[in-house]
């Protein structure tokens, strides 16, 4: 089968990931896979969870406030201000709802401090 690797950035760490089989995202023109030997590619991909498959079959998933991705020589980078990584769908969902509502109540109040 054929694979790729997976580099994860935020701000605090860095993460290479090999042996990926798939990868799964959306951007603003919707829902879209990667796969091993892509073409070249870059988009900004919306808030939100994104997944990728080992080759083994199993999924990872990945919660990221947006990030960057680009696609080049069988590697896939995503770029973000940080990212949660888990393989319970469950959890990791309800983890990127309490990170959202603590950024956004963080938001709503340096607004408040404008005023």
């Amino acid at each position: 089968m054929n694979t790729f690797s997976l580099l994860l950035q935020d701000t605090r760490r860095s993460e290479r990931i090999d042996q990926v089989s798939s990868f799964v995202g959306e951007d603003s023109s919707g829902s879209f896979g990667i796969r091993a030997n892509h073409a070249r590619m870059m988009t900004a991909l919306v808030t939100g969870l994104a997944r990728f498959r080992f080759a083994a079959g199993d999924w990872q998933y990945l919660a990221m406030p947006g990030a960057v991705l680009y696609f080049h020589d069988n590697v896939l980078t995503l770029s973000t201000r940080h990212y949660l990584r888990d393989d319970d769908y469950t959890r990791i969902s309800a983890a990127l709802e309490e990170q959202l509502l603590a950024e956004e109540e963080q938001l709503r109040s340096t607004r408040e401090s404008l005023r």
